[in-house]
């Protein structure tokens, strides 16, 4: 293989790999019917300046995690987690703010890049497997 063909392959963006994800949840909800429960928070993309405005006057928080799943397990309320793209994203200041805060409040938060960290974060959680973190 060429020098440098291995580099060009794209990395899928977070909204490919968020509906991976669901497409993933989707197939393990007859072992797991907790993933019904799964859900995307849409704080992030781009949007236009008075649509931001009404959004934010509605409740719109920036920082917000990506994704929730409100099934309690192992003294956590429920699991919220920043899905990044596989290579490159980074956690902003607002989102690491908010991470401290949900696991102040016993909330379990991950980040993870790439669905499939993301799938395997969900079944360490739903498997009670986090003891405490």
């Amino acid at each position: 293989m060429p020098h440098g063909v291995i580099d060009a392959i794209p990395i899928a963006p977070e909204s490919v790999e968020q509906t991976r994800l669901f497409q993933w949840a989707r197939m393990q909800q007859g072992r797991w019917p907790e993933l019904q429960l799964l859900y995307h928070i849409p704080n992030g993309g781009s949007r236009h300046r008075l649509e931001a405005i009404r959004l934010k006057q509605q409740g719109v928080r920036a920082g917000v995690p990506d994704l929730c799943l409100p099934v309690a397990r192992d003294n956590c309320h429920g699991l919220y987690i920043e899905l990044k793209r596989m290579k490159g994203g980074r956690v902003s200041p607002e989102q690491t703010a908010w991470m401290e805060a949900l696991k102040a409040e016993g909330y379990m938060v991950a980040v993870c890049h790439g669905w499939e960290m993301a799938s395997e974060v969900i079944m360490c959680y739903l498997k009670e497997a986090f003891h405490g973190e």
